[in-house]
């Protein structure tokens, strides 16, 4: 009776979890629903305290090892500079960090390499965080700032960076332009994003929508792109020199979604200082991350790595160029 009686009360807490999860869904509305967002889960700590200071997926070799979860983070950090090409460039080169949550990438950028670093985020709770965890001589600045309206001016940069940003930007090619508009001609454009498949090639199908909505409307996504989307669209701004060299890493960080869950389970030590309703929070989190695996082992999302090289061209001209290209389409 004892055994039915707790496993009654499983069943129950687990349809009571999917309702809630169905039910108040956190879909973008604005920037500001992002920024809200990353702000919670700043102030309470939860995701730092199980994530890390990198708030991004790890990077696990190809073909993947087993290797510790943090590990792997600082890793992707080490592996996206080198497939960047900017472990050739010198000291004192200047890097924006485009969403660059509370700063992990930015303080290795800036230790390691000996970058100027300016880090951005629409959080302004992961910009007061990233600077609390920033020691004195690390050469990185962080402030407030929305990624598809920049503060900086044109050709402010010798290098941008951009870890998984894309997907909360509601108008990509705005975001491509943004990109490259202030990078310096000849610097180096390097970002890594969630995408989907181009589904203009094989559209979704019946249980891939679905999916898809729910990864869209958890986390605050308006709409993913796709690796061959985003590369014309940087493309077609008319500020690449050559061509957008693209890539694919979902193998190489696919084990990040089920260690992500894992550290829940090896550090109990966070039922203590979140309590119930921090379990509750953590908990919730858990669907998403198991249809992320889903989606991105059965080839509905890929890890797109993307680098490109601005063209020493000036904005009035690619404007030009842009809205030519657009036209044939």
């Amino acid at each position: 009776m004892n055994l039915l009686y707790v496993l009654g009360i499983f069943v129950i807490l687990v349809i009571v979890g999917i309702a809630i999860y169905l039910l108040t869904p956190r879909t973008y509305e604005s920037g500001d629903s992002v920024a809200n967002s990353y702000d919670e889960w700043t102030e309470d700590g939860i995701l730092e305290f199980y994530w890390g200071e990198h708030i991004h997926l790890g990077h696990y070799g190809s073909p993947p090892k087993s290797k510790e979860f943090i590990t792997a983070k600082y890793d992707f950090v080490h592996e996206m500079v080198r497939w960047g090409g900017l472990d050739k460039l010198p000291a004192k080169t200047t890097l924006l960090d485009v969403g660059c949550g509370i700063g992990g990438s930015s303080r290795i950028l800036a230790k390691d390499y000996d970058f100027d670093v300016t880090a951005v985020t629409i959080s302004p709770e992961q910009v007061k965080r990233a600077q609390e965890l920033t020691p004195e001589g690390i050469n990185a600045k962080f402030k407030v700032d929305d990624a598809m309206a920049l503060s900086f001016p044109d050709a402010s940069f010798d290098v941008v960076w951009s870890v998984e940003a894309g997907p909360h930007m509601p108008d990509k090619a705005v975001f491509a332009q943004e990109l490259l508009r202030v990078l310096k001609p000849g610097g180096l454009l390097v970002v890594a994003d969630w995408n989907q498949r181009d589904d203009r090639i094989i559209p979704l199908n019946f249980w891939e929508k679905p999916v898809m909505k729910q990864l869209l409307n958890q986390w605050s996504h308006p709409a993913f792109s796709s690796i061959e989307g985003f590369s014309e669209l940087l493309a077609e701004t008319g500020l690449v020199e050559g061509e957008v060299i693209t890539d694919d890493w979902t193998q190489e960080t696919l084990p990040s979604w089920i260690d992500s869950i894992w550290q829940g389970i090896i550090k109990p030590k966070g039922l203590i200082l979140f309590g119930f309703s921090g379990f509750i929070k953590s908990l919730r989190e858990v669907p998403t991350l198991l249809l992320m695996r889903l989606a991105f082992g059965a080839g509905l999302c890929r890890f797109g790595m993307f680098k490109a090289t601005r063209a020493n061209v000036d904005l009035d001209s690619a404007t030009t160029v842009k809205t030519a290209v657009g036209s044939e389409k």
